[in-house]
């Protein structure tokens, strides 16, 4: 075994170098034999040249194949794979195989092609990730600009009430008067507590910070119950309420205080809005394997346009301004997205009409 590896380490023909060394050699060496072969032939001396100089060439000719297949077409292939790699395409390896440098080369150079092509997916993805990181980056300051914006713009308006209605206490006498402007003062100061309460709960879901505790509950006696502790005790009625809900209980598996607060924002916004003597009504329906709950006011329609931003931080339809500070939509979005619920907005006839969907359990 020793000796035929020495022998094949010595004589073999698995490198380049050995391969052009023994070509040389033997193409030498024929040349010398082919002129000693014609030399004796009984032909005359041109003629015998002629035949040792068609010999010599066809000599020539074989080495010139030999070398091309073992030097240039390796040569031309490792070149276009190496060019393809180059252009940073890797969908064909390089194919040639052999024993020699030019088959090291060629696995080097796919290995190559291998490590470059899985670092560039690497840093695609690492890429992907960072601008996805600079965009959110961007949203957050875009918001956060908004948020103080909106949020100075808001707070003037009580700000400056406080500030009127303290004055006035400073300078009244009257008794009467006095309560009234402490009770106007204290109004505004809840009104912005709510306010401040309002954002600081819309930080914590943007931030991830809100946990759930969702629990089993019927969700048609939950609706129902909800929508007349807001609307069966006011002391006047403006609109027309109608329900229509199952005549049977079905159960949903959610957050039932969270649950609360998109009923009680989503009815008090239909409340809101309501034309005077218009109908409010509030609907659950069976909808394959959801409830569909949805609150209708009959009154002005939203624009096509303004649906999809009525469920933003201070957003108001159409500018109009209302005592509430245009926080419960984007509160009640928020925590049907932290559900995973569905919901939206659409114009019905003669007004809109909100939605969501709760999933039934079994």
């Amino acid at each position: 075994m020793k000796f035929r590896n020495w022998c094949r380490d010595n004589f073999g023909m698995h490198t380049i170098r050995k391969r052009v060394f023994f070509l040389s050699k033997l193409a030498g060496g024929a040349i010398v034999l082919f002129y000693l072969f014609t030399s004796v032939l009984p032909v005359g001396q041109d003629a015998a040249f002629l035949i040792w100089f068609l010999l010599m060439l066809g000599v020539i000719l074989l080495v010139d194949y030999l070398l091309g297949r073992f030097i240039t077409r390796p040569v031309d292939e490792l070149n276009e794979a190496a060019g393809r790699m180059a252009g940073l395409d890797f969908s064909r390896p390089c194919e040639l195989k052999s024993t020699d440098e030019f088959g090291m080369l060629s696995q080097n150079l796919n290995t190559m092609a291998d490590n470059l092509e899985n670092a560039l997916s690497r840093l695609e993805a690492v890429n992907g990730r960072l601008e996805t990181e600079v965009e959110r980056e961007k949203r957050r300051v875009a918001e956060r600009k908004e948020l103080a914006d909106n949020l100075s713009h808001e707070m003037k308006t009580p700000l400056g009430v406080i500030r009127a209605y303290a004055e006035g206490l400073q300078d009244t006498g009257e008794e009467e008067k006095r309560k009234q402007y402490a009770q106007v003062i204290i109004g505004e100061t809840e009104r912005m507590n709510r306010m401040i309460t309002s954002l600081l709960e819309l930080s914590a879901m943007d931030a991830g910070a809100v946990q759930l505790a969702p629990v089993l509950f019927g969700f048609v006696e939950f609706t129902e119950t909800e929508a007349g502790r807001l609307l069966m005790d006011l002391p006047w009625k403006e609109f027309e309420l109608e329900y229509r809900l199952p005549a049977m209980e079905y159960q949903v598996c959610a957050d039932k205080g969270k649950m609360e607060q998109v009923l009680d924002n989503l009815i008090g916004n239909a409340r809101k809005y309501v034309s005077p003597g218009g109908i409010l009504r509030i609907t659950l329906e069976k909808e394959e394997g959801f409830l569909r709950f949805g609150v209708y006011n009959e009154g002005d329609c939203i624009r096509e346009e303004d649906l999809p931003r009525v469920w933003d931080k201070f957003y108001r339809v159409g500018g109009r301004s209302t005592e509430g500070a245009g926080l419960g939509l984007a509160i009640a979005a928020g925590i049907l997205e932290l559900h995973g619920w569905k919901y939206g907005v659409r114009n019905r006839e003669k007004g809109v009409e909100f939605y969501f969907f709760a999933p039934i359990e079994d």
